[in-house]
């Protein structure tokens, strides 16, 4: 062979790894509106992009960094051929939520991928999704229940990534399923928590449709602890699955901080991003933005707080982190579309106190610069106020994004359930035993808050414990922790 003609086939093969773009709106129309930005792939250029994936040799590091397991290089093959649906059916062989998943997952499988490094990932995501949307259209993810029920009764607890999962997994096991959500429509954080430009809610309802043809019953405005108690359900259930979530919001206790004009991220992206029928009594006031908005915190929730600003009319929108960039939480290419939208980032800083004008609105805010200092427990190096260096910033509208916690109310109602740092549930991360017997969990309430596909993972093996405790096999609740010292 000439050095010609390997020449060639080296171009050619370059040529191939060029990443084939998804479409997305234009940002001069889509800063506009609450739409999906997002449009995705056409049939022919989803089969261009799968065909970059070269198949690699097991194990394949795609697959590994998939928290469910996601057999991507099949899907992708099958994509490359055409097999659209072909491709839909191995995505939900391990994932329940793959149109969701397509759209919001901050695609941990690309980060395997080989092509990274030179070239670009494969789009995984985002081919999800297409194919997804596309096998819905079909009718491919209507959910077979068998003819015979097992007469076992489940709670599920939540109806947000992880309850929507057990919940299948246990009706098509025969089992019957009753969702609590206290929210006033189904879907949990994927309703209440993801802005509609990333994620429409017909997407998530469509699901809770299917889940209802199936069988399951959703009993929505019931907060469990307290309108209902886990004691009063395992009276009326075989078994209880927790999958409340995390969604207490974090708050930095700082003068000022009860002022007009602060909301908490989940309070703003409710009054800004669900419909007033969705919403609960208490939540129908849209928020009001003025011209000038800082997001507190570094995380996706921040992001989405300062691209929905944008859309509500904000003039300057700025995302205030104590941290530099290389410390963020959050997902660097949703970061990067936030500010192609108009928002800027101020690194390094944070607030110490919020400035109120004489009717009690926020007009401003004290803030301080920072420096690195050593790591903190989580690895990050811990920021370290800059003595003398505050300034004032003039703000008419703040959104706290600085964390979240499970509600610790489970556990402060429920006896002989364990609960740790600020009410994370203690469950084995293999089966979600707690430490009461019969009663699950997994996902965020009990590592905390983590993305959609890890909920999915953790509840599908909560769901085939449960399947197990009812079927009489032996699944023990793990041993409480010991007494704290104090």
């Amino acid at each position: 062979m000439t050095d010609t003609s390997l020449r060639e086939i080296n171009r050619k093969l370059r040529v191939r790894q060029i990443p084939v773009e998804y479409i997305k709106r234009p940002v001069e129309e889509r800063k506009f509106d609450f739409n999906e930005v997002v449009l995705g792939y056409t049939p022919e250029t989803a089969v261009a992009e799968a065909s970059r994936c070269v198949q690699c040799p097991e194990p394949q590091a795609c697959l590994l960094n998939c928290p469910a397991n996601n057999d991507i290089p099949e899907a992708l093959w099958l994509i490359s051929q055409g097999d659209f649906l072909g491709a839909a059916k191995v995505f939900a062989q391990t994932s329940t939520l793959p149109e969701i998943c397509g759209r919001v997952c901050p695609n941990l499988c690309q980060q395997g991928c080989v092509l990274n490094r030179y070239y670009g990932p494969v789009s995984i995501g985002k081919l999800e999704a297409f194919v997804a949307d596309i096998a819905r259209a079909e009718g491919l993810f209507k959910i077979n229940v068998p003819e015979q029920k097992t007469g076992k009764r489940v709670a599920v607890v939540g109806s947000g990534p992880a309850g929507l999962t057990v919940a299948e997994d246990l009706i098509k096991l025969g089992h019957d399923v009753t969702v609590y959500e206290a929210w006033p429509v189904p879907g949990g954080v994927l309703v209440y928590g993801i802005p509609n430009f990333k994620l429409e809610k017909q997407v998530v309802l469509r699901k809770v449709r299917d889940l209802e043809e199936a069988g399951v019953k959703f009993i929505t405005n019931t907060r469990v602890g307290e309108d209902i108690t886990i004691d009063e359900l395992m009276e009326q259930f075989d078994a209880v699955f927790l999958g409340t979530g995390a969604g207490v919001q974090a708050r930095m206790n700082i003068p000022g901080e009860d002022l007009k004009g602060i909301y908490t991220s989940t309070d703003f992206l409710i009054r800004a991003n669900v419909p007033a029928e969705m919403r609960p009594p208490h939540m129908q006031e849209p928020p009001e933005v003025g011209r000038r908005v800082a997001v507190i915190g570094g995380g996706d929730s921040a992001v989405d707080c300062a691209r929905t600003s944008i859309r509500l009319g904000a003039e300057e929108v700025t995302i205030v982190y104590r941290r530099t960039e290389a410390e963020m939480p959050g997902n660097k290419t949703e970061r990067q579309v936030c500010i192609d939208e108009g928002a800027k980032i101020e690194y390094l800083q944070a607030p110490v106190e919020y400035i109120g004008d004489e009717n009690g609105h926020v007009k401003a805010m004290k803030v301080v610069k920072m420096e690195l200092g050593e790591p903190d427990s989580s690895g990050r190096r811990r920021p370290v106020p800059i003595e003398g260096s505050e300034f004032i910033m003039e703000v008419d509208t703040v959104v706290l994004a600085i964390g979240f916690w499970p509600d610790p109310l489970l556990g402060e109602k429920t006896p002989n359930l364990a609960t740790h740092k600020w009410g994370l549930i203690v469950a084995d991360e293999e089966t979600g035993r707690t430490t009461r017997e019969g009663v699950f969990a997994a996902g965020d309430n009990v590592h905390g808050p983590d993305l959609v596909i890890t909920a999915i993972a953790g509840a599908h093996k909560a769901a085939r414990s449960i399947d197990a405790y009812l079927r009489g096999e032996k699944v023990e609740p793990i041993p409480p922790p010991p007494p704290r010292k104090r």
